[in-house]
């Protein structure tokens, strides 16, 4: 029997969090990534996408990678790198890349796959917006070429960076507030379900031993300051992917949201008005709540799947 494979594009700042992200995608019989586009994030552009190119041949996979935004549209630039190390894969020493990085920006590459695709594509942000930004805003004829969004980022209930804004939208407001109010189909997976889904100590060690990519992410984990070994490491942006392949897992409300791009202290925060107070059109599925047990499990099924 024959799977329908969802097409889509993984838009990313590699991180160690994405690094586990894309290799399930990549090893999914669910999923066909047709591109991995990079943005600065979690470190800078230079660095995001050398490291998808390395994941890319780690997995001995052909998909193409496009470098894409280098900084925000509108503020500074602020990386992440205390979580994810200087490289933003610190502990794992990678061989040199050596394939060839796509030609066109990012944004370009993202709408010529669009346009010439047979089918309409799922974008997969998981990282700050601004690709996905630009790309709405200077071709409008791709709205009509994209599925759905289905983006990490957000919180309903406070942040991760400051007090109420979690890093992927504090980290370029302005893109996040395009994207949600595009009328597109938005899913957002933050903070409400990605702080729950996390690797125990037990998950870490039955990863490690079943492949070479278990070792590997085994070493990155040791680096990665999402949680702890101990406590157990959030798995942030593998929550987009489990959404794609197992919305099942989540608790979900249609929600209208948007983005504080002014406020002093509050700057990068999603408002997600579950009571209907702003009395708006719901622009967003917001997941709420996740079954961690049932995550872990296809967590560790999924990267036993790869090499």
């Amino acid at each position: 029997m024959t799977v329908q494979r969802i097409p889509i594009i993984i838009d990313t700042d590699p991180g160690i969090d994405d690094a586990v992200a894309i290799g399930v995608a990549l090893h999914h019989e669910e999923l066909e990534v047709k591109l991995i586009s990079t943005v600065a994030g979690n470190v800078d552009v230079d660095k995001t996408t050398n490291n998808a190119l390395k994941l890319v041949q780690f997995f001995d996979k052909f998909t193409p990678v496009a470098r894409g935004a280098s900084k925000p549209l509108c503020t500074e630039y602020e990386d992440s790198s205390r979580i994810h190390g200087e490289s933003g894969m610190d502990g794992y020493e990678f061989p040199e890349a050596k394939a060839a990085i796509h030609q066109e920006h990012a944004v370009n590459a993202i709408r010529q796959l669009l346009m010439n695709s047979e089918e309409k594509v799922t974008l997969v942000p998981i990282g700050p917006l601004t690709n996905i930004a630009l790309l709405l805003s200077l071709y409008p004829e791709c709205y009509f070429r994209i599925e759905r969004i289905v983006l990490m980022g957000g919180s309903a209930n406070g942040g991760n960076h400051t007090q109420t804004a979690e890093y992927n939208i504090f980290a370029d407001p302005e893109a996040a507030k395009i994207v949600f109010s595009s009328g597109l189909d938005v899913t957002m997976v933050g903070l409400d379900v990605t702080s729950k889904a996390t690797l125990t100590p037990d998950n870490v060690i039955a990863i490690r031993d079943q492949n070479e990519t278990g070792k590997m992410m085994y070493s990155l984990f040791q680096h990665y300051r999402g949680g702890s070994l101990k406590t157990g490491l959030k798995m942030h942006d593998l929550c987009a992917i489990a959404y794609l392949v197992k919305p099942e897992l989540f608790t979900t409300k249609k929600c209208f949201v948007d983005v504080e791009t002014a406020g002093a202290y509050t700057r990068g925060t999603t408002i997600v008005d579950q009571k209907n107070r702003y009395q708006q059109p719901p622009n967003t599925t917001v997941c709420l709540d996740i079954d961690v047990e049932a995550f872990r499990m296809w967590a560790v099924k999924c990267l036993a799947a790869a090499r």
